[in-house]
């Protein structure tokens, strides 16, 4: 008998706090043990920081340029955070860790709703243990934030439509438009673009075209438009550039177009996704197949499923069409596909013979061989020989991690138990993302935290701070100053062209006229540049300090 109708029930008060105990936990663990990743991380706390400082919570800039790229909701989240307890990379990194907790816990409710407590239980566990959600749980990014308001959407828009006609199904449904428009104020149209998609895709396969006149559309649109449009209406009338540059180059052109050359073939995301889930992965292609209706008429009867698998489908395929591909883009598949897995995981949880999971168990052994294989070669095909060195003994870790989880899951799997190698595979999966994010801070080179608490603690208030052909975003954070840029435009050319901004976004023979002066000024640059500069320039060049690449100089000599 398939669990689904013999299991039915919702989650507790007492399971829910215990999810939220846990997971919370688990994604707050170490989660400031390493400095601003870049450009991403300084950027997005770059551009709060600016607004607690000016005032100016309308405008987003980066080190004093206006920046369009994103709307405001997740800036506005943040300075809020550096408003409560300042700029330490724990509490900024705590917004993303918080959303990826309500992704968890809100799969962990529908779950229990459309298909039974254990379903719902089950994916919070798949989707919290996945790498790719875990490890963008950890990064003060967009596409987090984005995901689970877009996962709040759509789960309350399926759920809206078992409720019966009331309050209730207005609220729930209410509910759906406001996450919408959160989701824009997050991202821009894809807060719209995606339900949309979805949800149409949904109605016409159905053919329950009559669904469109219990939507509360007028008022459910009067909603959105009330949440996601004063933002975007009042920094246009300040910003006559806006709508162009928003609208037209970073939702259309950037979609259509390699502008940003992040192109890549239409296969990139298939890694990806299933890189991402892992170790759930494994069970992908069995849960598909438990979902897929057998016939065209049961497609109602599993309507709730085929709802998951056009989310997780036409999300893949919208942005594999994309000219612009970044990992981060899959985010929103990974809820949908964790229901579906552990929907099938659940139906497969009091059986011993249950249709392929034992090859799924045979598939996450081999998986784990490999990459413990991998990791033990890791030295030797490593491009930077001395950044494998700084792993230590983690890649060894992560060999016994994985070969003992991946030999006794498939064990228990195959002579005692579903239930007992679940647990096994799901602690493999923990302890192998833990020592991960533990180890990460060693490779994470490009951040100059260093260089700037060396220089903080020297800077008096009417000293410049450069950096040449180069900016280093997280740079002005740690100094929480604005700096001069040198020969340098990148994705703040926009911004130069619709203000003066020659003050500080300088050019080679402007800045080293100024440098020849005697108010104090520091820079730094990559050491390689630095080394090909001092060949010919006459300028007075004192090197403070370095890490493995980039100089802090002055143009005077500092006392240590």
């Amino acid at each position: 008998m398939n669990l689904d109708t013999r299991q039915t029930g919702r989650l507790d008060l007492r399971d829910l706090i215990i999810l939220t105990i846990v997971i919370c936990l688990f994604f707050t663990f170490m989660l400031g043990n390493r400095p601003l990743s870049v450009p991403d991380e300084g950027r997005y706390v770059e551009i709060p920081r600016e607004m607690v400082a000016t005032g100016d919570y309308l405008t987003p800039r980066v080190n004093g340029v206006k920046y369009f790229e994103k709307p405001v909701l997740f800036y506005w989240l943040e300075a809020l955070s550096i408003k409560l307890f300042g700029l330490n990379e724990f509490t900024l990194r705590l917004w993303p860790a918080l959303f990826a907790l309500f992704g968890c816990l809100a799969v962990a409710v529908a779950g229990a709703r459309l298909f039974g407590r254990l379903t719902g239980l089950l994916s919070a566990t798949i989707l919290a243990t996945s790498l790719l959600y875990y490890g963008f749980s950890r990064a003060i990014i967009l596409d987090m934030p984005v995901s689970i308001l877009l996962t709040l959407a759509l789960l309350s828009f399926l759920i809206g439509t078992h409720a019966a006609p009331g309050w209730k199904r207005r609220i729930i449904l209410w509910a759906f438009y406001a996450f919408s428009a959160l989701a824009v104020l997050t991202k821009g149209l894809i807060g719209i673009v995606i339900p949309g998609m979805v949800i149409g895709a949904w109605i016409m396969l159905l053919g329950e075209w009559r669904l469109i006149k219990t939507l509360y559309l007028p008022s459910g649109l009067a909603l959105f438009l009330l949440i996601a449009a004063p933002w975007h209406i009042m920094v246009n009338s300040v910003n006559p550039e806006f709508f162009h540059f928003y609208f037209i180059q970073e939702h259309f052109l950037r979609y259509l177009t390699k502008m940003h050359s992040r192109y890549h073939p239409a296969w990139f995301f298939i890694p990806v996704v299933l890189l991402g889930l892992f170790p759930w992965s494994v069970f992908l292609i069995q849960a598909i197949k438990h979902s897929v209706p057998s016939t065209w008429r049961e497609r109602h009867e599993h309507r709730d499923a085929v709802f998951l698998m056009l989310w997780a489908g036409l999300v893949f395929l919208f942005f594999s069409a994309s000219s612009s591909k970044l990992v981060p883009y899959m985010l929103p598949v990974f809820p949908p596909l964790a229901l579906l897995i552990g929907r099938y995981l659940a139906a497969a949880w009091d059986r011993f013979d249950f249709p392929g999971v034992i090859a799924g168990y045979s598939v996450f052994l081999v998986a784990s061989l490999l990459l413990s294989a991998a990791f033990v070669c890791l030295p030797y095909y490593w491009p930077a020989p001395s950044e494998a060195d700084l792993l230590g003994a983690y890649p060894y870790t992560f060999t016994m991690t994985l070969a003992v989880g991946g030999l006794a899951a498939w064990a228990l799997a195959r002579y005692r138990n579903f239930r007992h190698a679940f647990i096994a595979l799901t602690i493999t999966a923990i302890l192998f993302l833990l020592q991960v994010n533990a180890a990460a801070p060693r490779l994470d080179a490009k951040s100059v935290k260093d260089l700037s608490l060396t220089l903080k603690a020297q800077l008096k208030p009417g000293d410049e701070v450069a950096s040449y052909q180069e900016y280093y975003q997280d740079l002005p954070v740690y100094l929480e100053r604005r700096i001069t840029v040198v020969d340098w435009r990148g994705e703040l050319a926009f911004g130069t062209t619709v203000e003066d901004t020659t003050g500080w976004m300088t050019n080679s023979d402007v800045f080293w006229k100024r440098w020849k002066e005697t108010a104090p000024i520091y820079l730094l640059m990559k050491i390689e540049k630095y080394e090909e500069l001092i060949k010919h320039t006459d300028c007075k060049l004192f090197p403070i300090a370095r890490n493995t690449r980039t100089i802090l100089l002055s143009n005077h000599e500092v006392k240590p």
